[in-house]
């Protein structure tokens, strides 16, 4: 599996209902709100054999209040 972090931000006033979207998904590790640039933060794990591009789009972007993402890809390294 793949570990990526999404940093979300969101329209305004949308922050709680897309939160909401995302945990009724269930295909998150863990989900934060945060301050600054980005509203919240997702951990989620790409499952093997999975196009990580794809899964986050078909998973997670079409939902509605998305404004932009930033996604960090994570590589084991020790």
């Amino acid at each position: 599996m793949t570990c990526v972090f999404i940093q979300i931000r969101c329209k305004p006033g949308t922050a709680y209902r897309v939160a909401g979207d995302i945990v009724l998904r269930e295909i998150h590790s863990e989900l934060y709100s945060t301050s600054g640039e980005y509203d919240l933060l997702v951990k989620l794990y790409i499952p093997e054999g999975e196009d990580v591009g794809k899964y986050i789009n078909d998973k997670l972007l079409d939902i509605e209040g998305i404004e932009r993402t930033l996604t960090t890809l994570t590589f084991r390294a020790f």
